[in-house]
């Protein structure tokens, strides 16, 4: 008999409106003795069936729903779920010209606590719920029937399976060990991405589309790209023919990739057209402001700064100091590209500091544009906490 949990009286409203997840206040009570990630039936406190779902005893987050349909969690169910996801995306792949993007995005593609990130024939995974250890063979087995001679490798060396009561995982799931190097293309500029230890997967595959939108700001503009990582910001600041582009980030290794990546896409470095600084932003911007150094355009993309709700405040804080710094060494109608991945921040509240940098910079901010995450990176409509990375285009006069 499958395992089955019932709901407090009221909780099924969120279940009605498709949203995947039950957290443990929500639960009255359990039937059977389901296992870590184990698949149970989720009924409402009236006995009315609403559910399948993946069952998580130290996870806030006590269920994911993998199906509201009565049907099995089973390879079927992962090959639809999969096939489901590569047709959606065909259409941003041929178009951009994309040999990198995002598979499977979790919730937001019916898969919770999966992620997949597609880089060549590498098929590079975080399983990050307990559904998605329990299932992990049945699953990479409907990968490998969708993507037949493809190479699977794992990322899912992520404090957050910790949560689940899962430990940190990496390694080759099925086929080679992926190479030091593998570059995808994207718009087409080339890129390489360094799956075994580059962050997330290997790359920032969401801001594809906001790197294409920064393009038409730095025609024959110096442009500061803050945070930079591998440089694919300045790499499409190249791309649109800026005069000169500072990439600084405290990681040499990934600077390292950044002049890499400048190289094969034939940039011409000779005349310090492309320059990549080893240093602490937060050090730098402030130095900048002090010496009187100006910019054209400036690139904020910084890391994610809150992890959860204790350290929001904190973020608020590190965002609008950055911004505020930005402002201050842009010159006259400069252009500040500037982005937040925390998903805890939501885009109201982002522009809401970015109006209160400017007050603090003395300077008058205009925004022009909005960004979000890249197509291949969608939200469902029943779970909007798949909508996470919001950016604004500032003219500051």
């Amino acid at each position: 008999m499958t395992p089955a949990i019932y709901l407090e009286n009221g909780r099924e409203k969120s279940l009605k409106r498709r949203h995947p997840w039950i957290f443990s206040r929500g639960i009255k009570k359990i039937e059977g003795e389901p296992s870590l990630g184990e698949t149970v039936d989720v009924f409402a406190h009236d006995g009315t069936w609403l559910a399948k779902a993946a069952y998580s005893p130290h996870s806030q987050i006590r269920a994911r729903i993998w199906s509201f349909e009565k049907q099995a969690i089973d390879l079927a169910f992962f090959v639809t779920k999969i096939q489901q996801a590569k047709t959606l995306r065909q259409e941003i792949i041929e178009r951009d010209g994309l040999t990198g993007y995002r598979l499977i995005a979790a919730e937001s593609d019916g898969l919770p606590g999966i992620t997949i990130d597609k880089y060549q024939n590498y098929l590079v995974c975080q399983l990050l719920s307990a559904g998605a250890e329990y299932h992990k063979d049945t699953f990479i087995h409907a990968l490998l029937e969708v993507f037949p001679n493809h190479n699977v490798y794992e990322r899912s060396d992520v404090a957050v399976r910790k949560k689940e009561g899962l430990s940190e995982r990496v390694g080759v799931l099925h086929g080679e060990e992926p190479p030091h190097s593998v570059v995808i293309e994207e718009n087409g500029v080339k890129i390489s991405v360094d799956i075994k230890a580059g962050h997330k997967t290997g790359f920032y595959l969401d801001q594809r589309d906001s790197r294409q939108q920064a393009m038409k700001y730095c025609k024959d503009k110096e442009v500061l790209n803050c945070f930079s990582y591998t440089g694919a910001f300045g790499l499409y600041a190249l791309k649109g023919d800026a005069k000169r582009v500072i990439n600084a980030d405290v990681s040499q290794p990934a600077l390292d990739m950044a002049k890499h990546n400048a190289e094969i896409n034939h940039f011409d470095l000779s005349k310090k057209r492309a320059v990549f600084l080893n240093a602490d932003v937060f050090r730098l911007l402030r130095e900048y402001r002090d010496q009187g150094t100006k910019f054209d355009v400036v690139i904020m993309d910084p890391p994610k700064f809150a992890e959860s709700k204790t350290q929001l405040n904190g973020a608020c804080r590190g965002y609008k100091d950055i911004n505020m710094l930005a402002m201050q060494i842009l010159r006259p109608s400069g252009t500040l590209l500037t982005y937040s991945c925390s998903g805890l921040m939501d885009q109201v509240l982002f522009q809401k500091i970015i109006a209160d940098a400017a007050v603090d910079a003395g300077r008058q901010v205009k925004f022009v544009e909005r960004f979000e995450q890249a197509a291949d990176h969608p939200t469902d409509t029943a779970y909007p906490e798949g909508f996470y990375l919001k950016g604004f285009a500032c003219k500051v006069i």
